[in-house]
């Protein structure tokens, strides 16, 4: 190593501790003030709701209180990569301040906020404030020997203690400036993780079960997707109730109406009626086997997804080939949600990637069925560009489940999907 990049990491080196020094003296001034301010008045609003005045004052302190974790929350992000997450409970609609209150106090989110304030203003302001002493404290022990500890020792002989050094002259004055270039030395590695700390305490206090809060993040997200899905699904089947099979099913009602004035007076046109019903008929009951195939394939409730994945490949305009290793079968609802997840990666492929081969991969292993669909196109596929799989990777996301996309330029494309399940 140079020269030059030594002394370019000794500058950034320094620029670092300063920094974390100073971001540590900013919480110092504003944790000890902020948070016993907000504790003080957060036991003041509660001690009130017997009185009634609580129940007005309390959500506006709680409120506060959330406001002061957020920002030590972002602080946290924002300066050391700390996530601190948060899963507050949704509070009650409407302006009933007796509801309002007992939502907040019942919300072990706020709770933990409540709890954090004494530990902040206690650990947290000594974790917070050590480290701008660790770096500014020496600065006194430099000037001692210069007779800076004249202007601190009376007459009388009484020594000025500097840490657990007694200084008395000069030569005491240099043990103290050689303790102070000891603190500076350890402030020099250990600054930047004392503020660290302060943050992990933080985060030990606020933070509750950060698993947690991420699973009911994801859930919530996927029950919005899920619940989407199946209103689109429920008016995509009334629209083709609507255009197809019920139009077809009156109109061979009204050509039945026709036959019975015709029958007696023009049975040849009647002869053609009754054949344009049948073909009606017959058209209404295909139709209602695709809309039902569609809803719930029978092959797949009768023998399971290995078989109804090959029906689909047999369907494809494209040869196909498809392997399957399982040894039991999943729930319904699983096998569904990888059914039409292969179907639309199988619609993709034959639409968009030009492909003149699909090969299906179906298995389950450690504890997930995996669906693996490779074809030789021209490649370029992409969650999120309009090819329909931003919607399989949804309706994957339902059941925890996967999608992993694969697709260089110039092909092949390699999509997988999995979803956690047990076979029975």
């Amino acid at each position: 190593m140079n020269t030059d990049t030594k002394s370019h990491d000794v500058r950034s080196r320094a620029r670092e501790v300063l920094l974390a020094a100073v971001q540590g003296l900013v919480l110092a001034l504003v944790v000890l003030p902020c948070g016993v301010a907000f504790f003080c008045l957060t036991l003041l609003s509660l001690a009130l709701i017997p009185l009634g005045v609580g129940l007005v004052t309390t959500p506006a302190v709680l409120t506060g209180v959330r406001a002061l974790a957020d920002a030590r929350r972002k602080l946290a992000a924002e300066w050391y990569g700390i996530r601190i997450p948060a899963a507050y409970q949704p509070l009650p609609k409407g302006f009933n301040p007796w509801r309002r209150t007992f939502a907040l106090l019942r919300d072990p989110q706020v709770r933990r906020d409540v709890v954090w304030l004494p530990v902040d203003f206690t650990a947290g302001f000594l974790t917070a404030l050590l480290p701008a002493l660790l770096l500014f404290y020496p600065v006194e022990g430099f000037m001692l020997p210069a007779g800076l500890w004249r202007a601190y020792v009376p007459d009388s002989g009484e020594a000025y203690w500097y840490l657990f050094v007694p200084v008395t002259g000069e030569g005491t004055a240099l043990l103290a400036a050689l303790l102070a270039a000891v603190l500076l030395a350890a402030a020099w590695r250990v600054i930047p993780r004392l503020v660290a700390v302060h943050f992990r305490l933080t985060q030990a206090v606020l933070g509750g079960d950060e698993e947690l809060a991420e699973r009911v993040r994801v859930l919530t997200e996927t029950r919005r997707d899920a619940v989407d899905t199946s209103a689109a699904e429920l008016r995509r089947i009334e629209r083709d109730l609507h255009d197809g099979a019920q139009a077809r099913l009156v109109a061979m009602g009204m050509d039945l109406g026709t036959i019975e004035m015709l029958v007696e007076h023009d049975p040849a046109q009647a002869k053609r009626l009754l054949a344009e019903a049948r073909q009606n008929s017959a058209e209404a009951l295909e139709e209602l086997r695709d809309l039902v195939r569609g809803i719930h394939p029978p092959v797949l409730a009768e023998r399971g997804l290995g078989d109804a994945v090959r029906a689909l490949a047999l369907r494809l305009p494209l040869p196909a080939e498809v392997s399957v290793e399982l040894a039991g079968r999943a729930e319904a609802p699983v096998e569904s949600a990888a059914y039409f997840a292969v179907s639309e990666v199988l619609t993709n492929a034959v639409k968009h990637s030009g492909a003149g081969r699909i090969w299906v991969d179906v298995l389950h292993t450690e504890g997930r069925l995996r669906v693996t669909v490779t074809d030789n196109g021209k490649g370029g596929a992409a969650i999120g560009t309009g090819s329909g799989l931003a919607g399989v990777e949804r309706r994957l996301g339902t059941f925890d489940g996967v999608l992993a996309v694969s697709s260089p330029a110039g092909g092949p494309t390699l999509v997988t999907m999995e979803i956690p399940c047990a076979l029975s």
